[in-house]
């Protein structure tokens, strides 16, 4: 018999067409075993259109759970509510503002099963950006924890994760913000052993509709936070330059120059030619609003 899977959807309670389609696309997925579907409210009311949203789709799709957030308000908070709801072999994620396509869940459980001693799995992705819908591959069906500090393989994202309910893997919930939570817990599961990727994009991930990618104190944070966690980060020099590239650009966005350009200088000494030293030199001197640029990389599926 193929493993039970449950699914944890976090939403704010306030988009409640986006969520009805992330719960069809989960419901819609031919697994042949009824899904368990926990949709966990993050700071709003249970009672408003979150539930309403899945009162429809259950009555003609299947079972959907409606609770509030009994965690760390913020997103991994909520994760680790659903996860804690859920008694199924296998949990995955999907944000609210994300849809699976058909064929992801029985793509991933069946590449799991063929990977002995895997507990952790993700798939390529569909970038959704205005009317632009762009694949990001990996180009390889095992994700090791080197790959993820040497990029952070937008691919593996939450969205996409399925993992054995046994590995008892958890959202951290001192990340602030909830920033860099699914990177950080796909470090942490590629150390136990390489993720499992089935690279098809069979989850489609609307940037458009995400606020985390302009919040640039917490971003900076986030990043800091990452650092601290995980001092490996720091040993790949591509890696670690598209870090502190990173933070340069954050800090110009918010008009910090001077960090931006200690940050930048340090991503050019880590790795000569490192384009978002450059992009955030830009950014700080005025020539680009930061949003223009982060706009235009979106359209082609790619962020800072």
């Amino acid at each position: 018999m193929k493993p039970s899977v449950g699914v944890v959807i976090p939403t704010r309670g306030d988009r409640p067409e986006l969520l009805a389609a992330a719960v069809s696309g989960v419901l819609d997925q031919e697994y042949g075993r009824r899904l368990r579907v926990v949709v966990v409210v993050d700071g709003g009311d249970v009672t408003g259109p979150a539930e309403q949203v899945a009162d429809v789709v259950a009555a003609t799709r299947g079972s959907v759970r409606v609770i509030a957030n009994r965690c760390t308000p913020g997103l991994p908070g909520a994760r680790n509510t659903g996860i804690a709801e859920l008694d199924t072999d296998l949990v995955a994620f999907c944000d609210d503002d994300d849809l699976w396509l058909p064929g992801k869940l029985a793509a991933q459980v069946a590449a799991l099963a063929e990977e002995p001693g895997a507990d952790f799995a993700s798939c390529a992705i569909q970038v959704e950006y205005g009317s632009r819908r762009v694949p990001r591959l990996a180009g390889a069906d095992r994700v090791t924890r080197a790959d993820l500090t040497r990029s952070r393989m937008v691919m593996v994202h939450s969205s996409t994760f399925l993992f054995r309910t046994a590995a008892a893997y958890r959202a951290d919930e001192s990340a602030p913000g909830g920033q860099n939570e699914d990177w950080d817990l796909a470090l942490r599961a590629a150390r136990r052993h390489p993720i499992v990727h089935v690279d098809r994009p069979l989850v489609r991930v609307r940037w458009g509709a995400s606020g985390y990618a302009t919040k640039w104190a917490e971003r900076i944070a986030g990043l800091e936070w990452m650092l601290a966690r995980h001092a490996d980060l720091e040993t790949d020099p591509r890696g670690a330059a598209r870090i502190y590239g990173q933070m340069a650009f954050h800090h110009a966005a918010l008009g910090h120059r001077r960090d931006a350009g200690r940050w930048a200088w340090k991503a050019f000494s880590t790795r000569r030619g490192e384009p978002r030293a450059a992009m955030a030199l830009a950014v700080a001197t005025g020539l680009v609003p930061a949003r223009a640029v982060l706009g235009l990389l979106h359209t082609r599926g790619r962020g800072i």
